[in-house]
């Protein structure tokens, strides 16, 4: 895997039996077994592979309120505390900081939008600053260039993907619940129409609660139980660059590329939106629930080839439960990256940023990002089988809201007052059209 990935220990032996079996060890698992292991209850925590091995040490670390969706923005406010409070309570260090996010434009249209959102984000005291030209330019004095204005979100930040999975489940494990790496959930147990059980490739879990947080397998574990969750996934290509750029903006973003300063004083670069679309069964399963964000989004994205049938993650095969499933073929997620879009993304970040001149390349890397319809994730348990709560199609956004997704999940398992008002993600929405309703950042 070229995409960096701190280690954390497995749990030697699997439980007979536990309160919650969370299936998938992203971000959002983690965070979800963690508040669950906090209130007292008994959580093994199973993933196929490795902890954040797959979108969760993938992504560009970006921890942010600005330009979210109506929908997710109240859960991007609190995971932005929840992310502070989890170092405070755990001693864990996910390189969690708020470093603020700059974004620069030359675009009347860009400009005008992101003024749009800010009198929104004001109306739910959110803060975030319009620059003028002189400000941005200023600001943006790393560039070189003369900019019509910008934005600054000043209580935004940066985590370490590399480090910030793998930090919840060592607070997991330090809080008594268990680990389990390299132990696929091949399916369910159920017993007069109530889950019962989780059965993995080492054994089964009696339990009466099971959380799926399977990322971009998610649709195709739904499938085995009869449950329909549409689900696609792109294919996004990024590069790190060694230190010694010098003093430049934590996290920046342009409409040509965006570059967010690493822990070892390197940074990433990725171009927001340019993906690679690899057809699946899946995908033609689900084509016509995708046309609006296709509509709105084709130009950011091209055709891909067919890694995404070898993958096996968006297959609409039925598997047995006694014999190897295709996650246990494919245990991370690695996907071929897109030479052409490293080219281009490190052509675009030296003519933004000079300095990034003296840096070589480091790394590269490609991931699986999955995606709903409407560009919001699926949280809530699914009615025709009590017990079962999904947590997937986070649409690229699941790094950043991980706390407060995790937290709300843990609400709906205790019956506590939820962290957030859990409606706009509850995944009944599905069985409507999608129309119209595609999140707007």
């Amino acid at each position: 895997m070229p995409a960096p990935l701190n280690r954390v220990d497995t749990t030697p032996e699997l439980p007979s039996s536990a309160d919650v079996v969370v299936i998938g060890g992203g971000i959002v698992g983690v965070f979800a077994a963690y508040y669950l292991t906090r209130r007292g209850l008994k959580v093994a925590l199973v993933e196929k592979g490795l902890v954040g091995a797959e979108q969760s040490s993938r992504n560009w670390g970006w921890c942010r309120q600005q330009n979210r969706d109506a929908r997710e923005l109240p859960m991007s406010t609190k995971s932005l505390d929840l992310w502070e409070r989890f170092a405070i309570e755990t001693g864990e260090d996910t390189g969690f900081r708020r470093c603020g996010l700059f974004y620069l434009s030359n675009s009347d249209e860009e400009l005008s939008g992101w003024a749009r959102w800010r009198d929104f984000a004001r109306s739910v005291g959110v803060t975030t600053h319009m620059l003028s030209s002189a400000e941005a330019t200023e600001r943006g004095r790393a560039t070189g260039a003369s900019w019509k204005g910008g934005v600054f979100s000043p209580t935004d930040g940066t985590a370490d993907p590399a480090s910030a999975a793998p930090a919840v489940a060592r607070a997991i494990l330090k809080l008594g619940g268990t680990v389990h790496q390299s132990c696929a959930a091949r399916g369910l147990d159920v017993e007069g129409g109530r889950l019962s059980g989780v059965v993995t490739e080492h054994g089964t879990i009696r339990t009466k609660i099971a959380i799926l947080a399977g990322g971009a397998w998610a649709s195709s574990f739904c499938r085995q139980l009869g449950i329909r969750f549409p689900q696609a996934s792109i294919r996004s290509s990024i590069l790190s660059v060694s230190p010694g750029a010098g003093s430049l903006p934590d996290a920046l973003h342009t409409s040509a590329v965006s570059v967010t300063r690493r822990r070892d004083g390197g940074h990433t670069l990725a171009i927001s939106g340019r993906a690679r679309v690899d057809p699946t069964p899946q995908q033609f399963r689900f084509a016509r629930q995708f046309l609006p964000m296709f509509a709105r989004r084709w130009r950011s994205l091209a055709p891909g080839g067919l890694e995404g049938f070898r993958s096996g993650h968006e297959s609409l095969a039925r598997w047995r439960l006694d014999r190897p499933t295709p996650m246990e073929h494919m245990r991370i997620l690695d996907p071929t990256v897109d030479e052409a879009t490293i080219a281009l993304t490190h052509a675009r970040a030296l003519e933004l940023l000079p300095a990034l001149k003296k840096t070589a390349i480091s790394a590269a890397w490609a991931g699986y990002i999955d995606s709903t319809p409407d560009g919001v994730p699926g949280i809530g348990e699914i009615a025709t089988l009590p017990g079962f709560i999904l947590a997937a199609g986070f649409s690229g956004h699941g790094f950043g809201i991980g706390p407060g997704a995790g937290h709300l999940i843990a609400d709906i398992v205790t019956g506590d007052e939820p962290i957030v008002d859990p409606r706009p993600y509850h995944p009944d929405r599905f069985g409507g059209s999608a129309w119209g309703k595609v999140a707007d950042f």
